[in-house]
């Protein structure tokens, strides 16, 4: 081989070897670009994806809460019985812890005395129901 196609050979390899690290490089500049912008789409992708079913949950807590505060207005209009029907409750069970003490007194049987104290139990469960509730308890 002579100096000339020695120098022709390095100059070849020199220049294949400038080829391929130019290649290297411009390909890896615009992978990482090409990786960054998909990252990007990606994370909008999610984010949209997140935003919508936030939206879909805000709207339907909102159609849930004016259901029920609708049903709130519903019961506080219907409810026709307030503080003089359970005073009334109250006085009838007063009455009916008078009438089990007068039968155990008198010795009727036990039977009716358990059958009145199981009556006084229930208005007073009803008188209970009935019974006026806070503004900060409701909530």
């Amino acid at each position: 081989m002579t100096a000339t196609q020695i120098y022709a050979l390095i100059g070849l390899t020199l220049a294949a070897a400038l080829l391929i690290n130019l290649g290297y490089f411009f390909g890896r500049k615009d992978g990482k670009a090409k990786g960054l912008q998909e990252g990007k789409e990606i994370t909008q992708a999610e984010t949209a994806k997140t935003i919508s079913e936030l939206r879909a949950s805000l709207q339907f807590i909102r159609a849930d809460h004016l259901h029920l505060a609708q049903h709130c207005k519903r019961l506080k209009a219907s409810q026709t019985f307030g503080s003089k029907e359970r005073d009334f409750l109250l006085d009838v069970a007063d009455k009916l812890r008078i009438a089990a003490a007068t039968f155990g007194a008198l010795r009727t049987g036990k039977t009716i005395t358990r059958e009145t104290l199981a009556l006084q139990d229930q208005v007073l469960a009803m008188a209970e129901l009935l019974k006026p509730v806070a503004q900060e308890d409701a909530a």
